[in-house]
């Protein structure tokens, strides 16, 4: 009887994929800190820190750039929806505190719809490669059913509910049977309702209407806890409507 054990039947222990990906989201956690702590430290040190901490400052840094201001805030919704360096409702806010409602509501609708098209387009053009990268694995997998057939309506549901990863949406929708024109639609309508509140919420803290603003948040406080504690039932719902419809 030979002794020597074949190289085949040692395993080597494999580490789980759940620590990678808490490895992976520490890493990244721990980069966007460093990241912010960085910007933080270089608005100081040139005295940009006082722009944004002085409210008359600020308007008046932004008057400085003249119809520019207009093209820079939507670049900056254009990046956080492609990057997402910026949470989406802190720059949704900034332009009711800035640009009032109607312009509010206007330029980050341009710039939300420009930057949800780049990240679409980018997704159909480079293909799952490109947006593994880019979702994660967890969130690509949950919303794996809308790229089996064409669901225009379960899209617009998933845009509309508060909570959703709605950048994400715009690469994973990439990989589906959308045409452009029906993704447009879809995305810019689906995310106007979730740009009005926001921009509200900016003008409100411009004006100073503290009151409106608390009934406001609480509005939307209810609904985002309500779509958390409800997602699985919702997103179960909505992928039957997705397989009745198929």
């Amino acid at each position: 009887m030979s002794d020597v054990v074949e190289q085949d039947d040692v395993k080597t222990p494999e580490v789980p994929v759940q620590n990678k990906k808490k490895n992976g989201a520490r890493l990244r956690f721990v980069l966007f800190i460093l990241g912010f702590c960085l910007v933080l430290l270089l608005f100081y040190k040139t005295g940009w820190i006082n722009v944004f901490l002085n409210k008359e400052e600020a308007k008046a840094f932004l008057e400085s750039l003249g119809p520019a201001k207009f093209l820079v805030f939507v670049l900056l919704q254009i990046t956080q929806v492609v990057f997402a360096p910026l949470p989406g409702e802190a720059t949704g806010i900034l332009g009711g505190y800035f640009f009032g409602f109607y312009w509010g509501v206007v330029l980050s609708t341009i710039g939300l719809t420009i930057g949800s098209f780049i990240a679409f387009a980018l997704s159909r053009a480079f293909g799952r490669p490109l947006v593994e990268k880019v979702v994660d694995q967890a969130v690509l997998a949950k919303f794996d059913y809308l790229l089996e057939h064409k669901g225009v309506f379960v899209a617009f549901m998933l845009f509309l509910v508060p909570g959703f990863p709605k950048d994400y949406l715009c690469f994973i929708l990439g990989l589906g049977h959308l045409t452009t024109i029906e993704f447009i639609v879809v995305s810019t309508v689906g995310r106007l309702f979730g740009t009005i509140l926001l921009t509200l919420s900016g003008g409100f803290i411009e004006g100073g209407e503290y009151g409106k603003l608390l009934v406001l948040l609480g509005v939307a406080v209810a609904a985002t806890v309500t779509a958390y504690f409800f997602r699985d039932r919702i997103e179960a719902f909505l992928k039957t409507l997705q397989c009745k419809k198929s």
